[in-house]
């Protein structure tokens, strides 16, 4: 098991449930902007924010978005160390850095001092991406240099004795995060944040990340993830709990849905979003089936905590394989959280009849 490392009010590693983090696109410097990105973030369940920090305007930008957020925020440094210390004296919770292209090694142990001096965490770690090229002059394999990579950024740490790190090791191909990561979790027991980077647009990020954090969580390997998508983070938040929801018991409502066919008498796809929509945030564990029509409805309606299966005028809904009650199609929605809420509740479950 991991060490636990705290990052503000969240602890990850040592067991703790897995925390799912995401990175604003916003421009740090445009404070406004990049709060209403980290509400909307926090909202939709991220439990740790993190931001680019490119220049000094940056920091001082970090010192309000700081004041305003009790989200754990985490800041991207890349090649300026005083960036990094700086950042840290403002009260960042967490400096991501990769110690390869900080500099020399004082500086490196520089950044840990403020880091250990303010109880701050370090991420550390290597992207197949980006690594130095005499790691796959020096190894044949891809993963023992990508793994090599990042142990050697934990060593220089180590050796300045700080120990207060979380390490990352990134491909783009799904397979080798994996590999990577399996490899790594077998060297060192600082806590493993898990991601499939630069995953791309939508779909492929979704499939290569459910595919490679899937596989490695079942694997209890992982404590802390983030979803790369191009585009809208908060997206990046929905898929990580999906994929936490696929793999382990996670608190959630799990929405099941029909794939549609001729039969269907209803907008499953558009259904399903609203009722998703209706119930997300809800910390309770049911299944609720949204389906088409009543061929694979009344078996989903069995399987299903709360069911609903389409008809021409509304939808017909089922609570623990029960018939409750026949709803007009906008009702359906409000319906099925009104269910929801009256069995947390502990009350009877109320449907239009």
């Amino acid at each position: 098991m991991s060490k636990i490392v705290k990052i503000g009010n969240v602890e990850i590693g040592g067991g703790m449930p897995i925390a799912v983090q995401s990175m604003t696109n916003t421009d740090t410097k445009n404070v406004e902007r990049t709060l209403e990105q980290i509400k909307a973030l926090e909202n939709a369940g991220c439990k740790i924010v993190r931001l680019s920090v490119y220049d000094e305007e940056c920091v001082e930008a970090l010192r309000e978005i700081k004041r305003k957020t009790r989200l754990p925020l985490v800041a991207d440094i890349h090649f300026d160390y005083k960036l990094a210390i700086k950042s840290i004296e403002v009260g960042i919770d967490k400096v991501r850095i990769n110690p390869g292209n900080i500099g020399a090694r004082w500086k490196v142990k520089e950044v840990a001092k403020a880091a250990s001096d303010h109880g701050v965490a370090i991420r550390v770690g290597a992207n197949m991406g980006s690594i130095d090229k005499h790691y796959f002059e020096k190894f044949g394999d891809r993963i023992d240099a990508l793994v090599t990579s990042a142990m050697d950024e934990v060593e220089m740490l180590e050796s300045v004795a700080f120990d207060n790190i979380v390490v990352a090791v990134k491909s783009s191909n799904a397979v080798e995060t994996i590999l990577a990561n399996e490899r790594i979790a077998k060297l060192t027991d600082h806590p493993i944040h898990l991601g499939v980077t630069e995953a791309g647009i939508y779909e492929d990020a979704v499939v290569k990340s459910a595919f490679a954090i899937g596989h490695l969580i079942h694997e209890k390997i992982g404590d802390t993830i983030r979803i790369s998508i191009a585009g809208d983070p908060v997206r990046e938040v929905f898929v990580a709990y999906s994929i936490l929801r696929a793999v382990q018991a996670i608190e959630g409502i799990e929405i099941v849905a029909c794939p549609t066919c001729a039969r269907s008498e209803i907008n499953v796809e558009e259904l399903a979003k609203e009722v998703k929509n209706e119930l997300r945030g809800i910390k309770t564990n049911l299944k609720v089936a949204v389906m088409g029509c009543f061929v694979n409805g009344i078996g989903e309606a069995r399987d299903a905590d709360i069911a609903v299966f389409g008809t021409k005028s509304g939808g017909v809904i089922y609570e623990n394989g029960i018939k409750t009650g026949v709803v007009e199609r906008k009702k359906i929605a409000s319906t099925l959280k009104e269910m929801v809420k009256k069995r947390l509740e502990g009350g009877e479950n109320i449907a239009d009849r």
